[in-house]
Formats: structure tokens, sequence, C-alpha cells
């Protein structure tokens, strides 16, 4: 059998980018986790992959920016994805072979991220995690004085380059999906704090029920926080106020599912036989919730790749017209969905 660096992460348990780190000799980890991967690599037999052409020539720097906001949305409860995020571009780092370094921001204004940027003439590009950050944020980065990529987020008529989830094609499986099981009321559990991806999914998630004939709700339509603790203590003073819950719920991302998965169990809910729920992202927690949560997932690894391939080709060539890459999901199938008689 041919040992992958997954193997590797899971038998020293640490992610895919620690692994790459190790491997290839890069700096940003400590020399003991470098000689406990390195160990484990020799045990499991890991042979790096054979290539019948010649490496290619170091291409550079480039850094993975990520500018924290307000930290509803990055935060502890989604560290996983960024990771994912970082893993692929780390794993498209052996065919397109820059040396990536990663930044992150916490409430600096974006004038002086730019500055920063000017100042580090040594770097080629930046992949930008877009998360948190509004048109106006992202209007800025067009005085950049290096190529810029922005990953999850997505503004159609800013001429810059973009690489996100799908978000319409992921909300259209979700309807597809509960409407299949014959749910004909569906609700949707917003977030209070508005990200360029949360607004597509509940536009996405309109559209959609109109596609499919279906009347859009407001009454059927909560607004949470996008943490999980925030989530359940806004859902439970919402079920205190007696309102009426439809036979589906669909939340707008997982964190959001598990805190009000939470509180409607609390309220003697059960679920899926009251209320079917769906979530979007499938952290590794959906698995195993009880019940286990159905869930969107969108490859996050893919999405980094891509992100790099594109400032590659940016890189190459600054005069070529502006890229929107979007990735499609699919639906995660567990237990949390109930079919209606």
């Amino acid at each position: 059998m041919t040992v992958k660096m997954k193997d590797i992460a899971q038998e020293a348990n640490v992610s895919l980018a620690t692994v790459s780190f190790a491997l290839n000799n890069k700096p940003g980890i400590s020399e003991a986790t470098r000689s406990k991967i390195l160990k484990i690599a020799e045990n499991l037999g890991y042979k790096p992959l054979q290539r019948n052409f010649a490496i290619p020539i170091d291409r550079g720097t480039i850094q993975f920016i990520q500018i924290v906001r307000h930290g509803h949305t990055l935060n502890q409860d989604h560290k996983v994805f960024i990771a994912d995020y970082i893993d692929g571009i780390l794993l498209r780092t052996r065919t397109l072979p820059y040396k990536v370094e990663i930044k992150s921001f916490h409430a600096t204004p974006t004038a002086e991220i730019i500055a920063r940027l000017k100042d580090q003439t040594y770097l080629s590009g930046a992949i930008i995690l877009g998360t948190e950050l509004g048109r106006g944020d992202v209007l800025a980065f067009m005085d950049c004085p290096i190529p810029v990529v922005f990953l999850d987020t997505f503004l159609e008529y800013v001429p810059l380059d973009f690489v996100d989830m799908n978000n319409a094609d992921s909300v259209f499986l979700v309807l597809e999906h509960l409407i299949d099981k014959g749910h004909d009321e569906i609700g949707i559990v917003r977030s209070s704090v508005q990200t360029r991806n949360f607004w597509l999914r509940d536009k996405a998630f309109r559209e959609g029920l109109e596609f499919f004939g279906k009347s859009y709700d407001e009454k059927l339509s909560f607004d949470v926080d996008s943490t999980m603790d925030g989530a359940y203590k806004d859902m439970k003073k919402i079920l205190n106020k007696g309102v009426q819950l439809p036979s589906a719920l669909f939340c707008i991302n997982d964190a959001i599912a598990f805190g009000v998965l939470k509180a409607l169990k609390e309220n003697g809910n059960q679920i899926p036989e009251d209320v079917s729920i769906i979530g979007f992202d499938d952290l590794p927690a959906s698995a195993v919730l009880e019940p286990p949560l159905t869930s969107v997932i969108v490859s996050k690894q893919e999405i980094g790749s891509v992100a790099l391939s594109r400032l590659n080709t940016r890189i190459e060539n600054k005069n070529l017209p502006p890229a929107k890459i979007v990735i499609g999901g699919r639906l995660i199938e567990r237990e949390s969905v109930l079919r209606k008689l």
C-alpha cells in the first residue's frame, strides 16, 4: 500500500500542512515536531513522489493572509476549514514551488496591511482569506503592489481574482434533499453577523424555494450569532417566545447548526422527528453529534490549491482579465433529516 502524507499526519496527530513543512524542510515548525514526523515517515515506508521531469525552480515567496474583522466566523469553531485551505495551498507547492508564509491580522486597518505588503519587496504575491472582509476592504487591494487572489468570498463586479465555494449550487442540493424527503415547510437559520458567503446562501435559499414552487416565509427565518455558543443562546431566546417551527431547518453553517440543535433538544424537540436539520461546511464534529448532522461539504483543499494556481497565473501575466472561480459541494447525508410520510 502506498503511504501518503495524510497517513503520516494521522499517525503523528498533526495537520497535512505540518507534515508538508517537515518533509520539505520548510520553516514554521519546531525541530522536535520535524524529527517526530520524519521518524514516522521512515517507519511507515513513505517515499516521496517520483517525477520524470526536472524539479521546478523556486518561484519565490507568497503569503497566506488571514484578516479577522470581528471573529464571529474566523474563530475556534472554524479553525479546521482554515487549515484545509492552507493544506491545499501547500500541496500545490509540490508542482508550483513557492515558499509560503502565513500571516494573521486582527482588527488591523486594510491600509496598514497593504502598506506592510509594499515594504515586503521579496513577496511574489498573496492569497487573502476574505471570509470577514467587506466590499470596501476588498476594493482597497486594488492598490496592492503585488498580485493577490481572494478565497472564501466572491464579489461579482470587482476586477480582482476570487476562488470560492459555489454557494448557490450547494444550497440547491439542500433544498432538493429536503423536498425529496417530503418537507413542505422549510425554514432557514441565518447569521446575525453578515459575510458575503452567508448572504449568498440566504439569497440562494430564497431563489431555490421559488425554483421548486415553494413560498418563502419570513416567519420561518431566524437570525442567530454565527458561533456555536452564540447560536445556542440566541436560539434559546427564540424558542422561549413560543415560535412555530417548520418541519425542516437549513442552518447557514455547521457552527450555527450545532448551537441550534442543542437548543432544540433542551427545548424538548426531537431531532429529526420534530425538526430536521441540515448544516453547511461538514465540520468534523458533524459526524459525531447526536444525531449525526447532514451537511454540505466543499473541498477547502481544492479551493486552496486552485487559489495558488490562479495566483501563479496572475504573477506570470498581470494583464489577464480577472477570474471568478467557484467550486461545487456535495451533500453528506446522515441522520438529522427525517423522511416525512
